[in-house]
């Protein structure tokens, strides 16, 4: 349905006062409306913009930056869980050896014994 004459005058009335009121808002309106237009696939495409249907088309920069969170994660989580497994396996190995060469171990020396000190009564 189209718009009538006084309709689109009060809309351009208004469209005026509010780039007068605040042009930063209606800078962002106008790209917005850009943007949508862009793509819904109707104009505004901008020269050099590739032609095809999913080609040239950019993920947003917020899915990019989930997608490597995710990818650090994952990283982090293999890398423990490689530091925790090494961890064990090292500590059954020394385990393993300890209680094989302990036989094998000559015996400590024995320690000279130590008088005790007397401690006189109190009287």
């Amino acid at each position: 349905m189209a718009w009538s004459q006084d309709e689109e005058r009060m809309l351009a009335q208004i469209e005026r006062h509010l780039v007068d009121d605040d042009p930063r808002l209606a800078a962002r309106l106008d790209s917005f409306n850009e943007r949508v237009r862009r793509r819904e696939g109707g104009g505004g495409r901008r020269r050099g913009a590739r032609s095809g249907r999913g080609r040239g088309r950019r993920p947003r920069r917020s899915t990019v930056i989930i997608a490597v969170s995710w990818l650090l994660i994952a990283t982090l989580v293999a890398t423990l869980l490689i530091m925790v497994l090494r961890h064990e396996a090292a500590a059954l190995a020394l385990g393993s050896r300890a209680g094989r060469t302990t036989a094998a171990l000559p015996a400590a020396p024995a320690l000279p014994a130590v008088p005790e000190a007397r401690i006189p009564a109190a009287r």
